[in-house]
Formats: structure tokens, sequence, C-alpha cells
């Protein structure tokens, strides 16, 4: 009896000293701390709906996937996205188009004053990461307005350097997205203006 209690009790301790051994999990956001341009005094008089992008299937998952000069991809399980990549892309681009626009995103929420609605839908083809060298989104999207059959269809290639690290990782996926919102708020503004809206 004196021994078996001995073997559990050094079970236990090493068991301890295990789990105290393991790396601590980091959780990482698009849209904190990306900061969000001052809004106009004035409404535009328009609002945007922009419903959840979608990602390329090895990406949606709260890990991180990154690339390495060998052309190895390498799954993180202790660096993770605090939500899933398709809803952090999405919550930070409503952000920034929201903020450079100084109007609302409506998605799955009711207008009843009759404002119009432009509907920016976007389809991420590209979400690489690679620690040290760069952080790249590579986005098809469309913006129409609601009710209209009028589409324009751009892609935006927002390829961004970054150090080492994977703060310096998410730093320029935030920076590559900044950029992307600012190319579909442009598109949006000459939309709502009348104008012949294109592609940058």
């Amino acid at each position: 009896m004196m021994r078996y209690r001995t073997a559990l009790a050094m079970a236990g301790s090493l068991l301890l000293a295990a789990c105290a051994a393991s790396p601590p999990e980091h959780f990482y956001s698009l849209s904190n701390g990306m900061g969000v341009p001052a809004q106009p005094a004035a409404s535009p008089g328009f609002y945007i709906e922009l419903p959840t992008v979608t990602v390329p299937q090895q990406v949606a998952r709260y890990q991180m996937v990154v690339s390495t000069e060998a052309g190895r991809v390498d799954l993180l399980e202790h660096e993770r996205w605090s939500a899933m990549p398709a809803a952090e892309i999405s919550q930070s681009l409503s952000l920034a188009i929201t903020g450079e626009l100084g109007t609302v995103d409506v998605f799955r929420t009711p207008t009843t004053d009759g404002a119009p609605v432009y509907r920016i839908s976007t389809n991420v083809q590209r979400f690489e990461s690679a620690p040290g060298r760069y952080a790249l989104i590579d986005a098809v999207w469309s913006v129409r307005l609601v009710g209209s059959t009028k589409v324009l269809t751009c892609r935006s290639v927002a390829n961004e350097p970054v150090g080492a690290g994977y703060d310096a990782l998410v730093a320029g996926h935030r920076r590559a997205v900044a950029r992307i919102a600012a190319e579909m708020s442009k598109a949006v503004r000459g939309l709502a203006a009348g104008g012949s809206a294109g592609c940058q």
C-alpha cells in the first residue's frame, strides 16, 4: 500500500509539472487596437451592410496557420484568433468602413427611414501569414445598392511586410484590412454620389 501511495504521489507530481511546463495560449484580434477614423459631423445619408466574409477552408480555424520559407504550413496550437478569421475580418472591415464613411453597418438590422443601403460582399481568396516576412489578404468584393441589379466587383491584394513575432504579424494583417476597407469605402462613396465608381 505504501508503494502504491508513493507511486501515485509521484505520478501526480509529474502531471502537475507537465501542466506547469505547457506554454500559455495567446489570443489575437484584428479589430482591437486598429483604430477608427473620427466620424464626420454630418451623416452621409446611407447605410452599409457587410455580411460575414468567406475565407479559404484551410485557415477557417481558431489556430493561426502560418507559412514558412521552406513552403511548409504550420498550425499553431498556442497562437490563436479570438474569433474565427471570417468573423475577425468582417468586424474589422465593418469598423474601418463605418468609421471612414460616418455611417452604420445594418447587417441583420431592419431600417425604417428609407435611407439607401449598400451591401458589400467579400470573398477572401488568400489569407496568408508568414512571420517575419509578410501578412497578405487577397479579396474579391462587390458593392451593390440593395434593390438594384447594378454591381461593382473589384479585387484587392494587400501585402504588408512584417517584422519578427506574432504581434507584428497581426499588426500587418490589420494594415492589410485597413487598405482594403479604404478601397471599399471609396467605391461606396462614389456610388452614393451618383458617379461611376470603379476599382482602384
